[in-house]
């Protein structure tokens, strides 16, 4: 069963996802995922990223590191997976809707993170949701981008 919470941050996050779908006729954003082939969690993330009309490529690797300091994210950011689309990092379980965001403002980020591995964020599902915060981050530092 789904909270209200629950209920409305997915819902929120749809009309988000909607509203920021390509034109017909346009393609949607490839968002190439690094993960370890071992993680389900990282599963759950490629999935919720379908879910909102992202078109994803994952390529399974023992360590995701190398990729995470090729893309400049930061190891105080780190989590199970890296993904990029459109010029930007992710490093995490960033929600779809704050891809959406950073895809249509085009801030001049490296990218987007959710550090660790937050119940209740995308892919993260089970267990009781704590709040978190999705992380810009440059190569001045970082920001909050986001409560959930």
């Amino acid at each position: 069963m789904v909270s209200r919470r629950g209920f409305l941050s997915a819902a929120t996050a749809a009309a988000l996802a909607a509203s920021a779908l390509p034109a017909l006729g346009q393609r949607a954003p490839r968002v190439t995922v690094y993960k370890n082939p071992a993680c389900g969690c990282c599963g759950g993330w490629v999935k919720h990223m379908q879910a909102n009309g992202f078109r994803v490529e994952t390529h399974d690797v023992a360590d995701v590191t190398p990729i995470r300091q090729r893309n400049g994210v930061p190891e105080s950011l780190a989590s199970c997976h890296t993904a990029l689309v459109g010029g930007y990092a992710l490093e995490g379980h960033v929600p779809a809707a704050d891809v959406w965001r950073l895809l249509r403002e085009r801030p001049a980020l490296k990218g987007l993170a959710v550090p660790g591995m937050v119940p209740g964020s995308p892919g993260m599902e089970q267990g009781a949701p704590q709040r978190y915060a999705t992380i810009a981050f440059d190569e001045r530092g970082s920001r909050v981008f986001q409560q959930h």
